[in-house]
């Protein structure tokens, strides 16, 4: 089955409904669970037992808070606090909050079942303590603004490497993905109305990271195509700026 190359990650989608404010719990939830089974949660705080997903939405948009989501990768762990390193990265992202209660990190832990034709996916989040985060972040990310920019020349970089591969040419599929990834939409995204910067920043990051995904997706034909030290550097130096762009568009500070 075929998946949407610009789907967003569920630390994601979970963060950006956790930055606005009178968001219903129902509709947060079904924005993160999607075509998941419903998901559970481990940790949540002041609860000794586990919980549902949406018993942590709901205590989570009570309050003043600060939200971001991470996506860490080995090698860059983009702000991601020590304590919840090691399975944020084998995830792949974490959303990070802070209440007046204190600080936490939720990381999905996602158990893939079924078949190529009819996938289904268990997620339970785990929900650890960590020290204040907020500060660490915000050094590592940068401003949106400063994403937007870095993104635009990461574009450049991205597109002239696709070009260069002349992916079209040894993957039947390609010519068709790479167009859609130029022209695609995501006004199909679960997720609350955004303002016209980090619409931007979103939707550039995502397509970026597809076109990274793109490129090297075939070990044949891109091993053979990449022994360009400097190509691969700036391929890399794109997804991590693609990334940290990603985090920056999902942070917010609720009074």
């Amino acid at each position: 089955m075929e998946t949407d190359p610009t789907a967003l990650p569920r630390s994601v989608v979970l963060a950006l409904w956790l930055a606005t404010t009178g968001a219903a719990p129902g509709v947060v939830v079904r924005s993160v669970q999607g075509d998941d089974e419903p998901h559970g949660v481990v940790g949540m705080p002041g609860r000794e037992d586990d919980a549902d997903l949406r018993a942590l939405v709901t205590a989570w948009l009570a309050g003043p808070r600060e939200v971001c989501a991470l996506l860490p990768a080995p090698g860059d762990l983009g702000g991601t606090p020590a304590a919840v390193s090691a399975e944020a990265t084998d995830a792949g992202e974490c959303v990070m909050i802070t209440t007046p209660a204190g600080s936490w990190a939720a990381v999905p832990a996602v158990t893939a079942f079924g078949s190529a034709l009819e996938p289904g996916h268990l997620v339970v989040w785990q929900v650890r303590p960590v020290p204040a985060w907020s500060t660490h972040v915000a050094g590592t990310l940068g401003s949106l603004a400063d994403a937007e920019q870095e993104l635009r020349t990461s574009l450049v970089t991205a597109t002239d490497a696709l070009d260069a591969l002349d992916v079209a040419r040894w993957r039947d599929d390609a010519a068709d993905a790479i167009e859609r990834l130029r022209g695609g939409s995501t006004d199909g995204w679960p997720v609350p109305a955004l303002d016209g910067r980090r619409a931007r920043v979103l939707q550039l990051a995502t397509r970026l990271l597809a076109i990274v995904d793109l490129a090297t997706v075939d070990d044949g034909g891109a091993v053979n195509l990449w022994q360009s030290d400097q190509r691969s550097t700036a391929l890399r130096e794109v997804e991590r700026t693609a990334r940290h762009a990603l985090s920056a568009a999902t942070y917010a500070a609720v009074r």
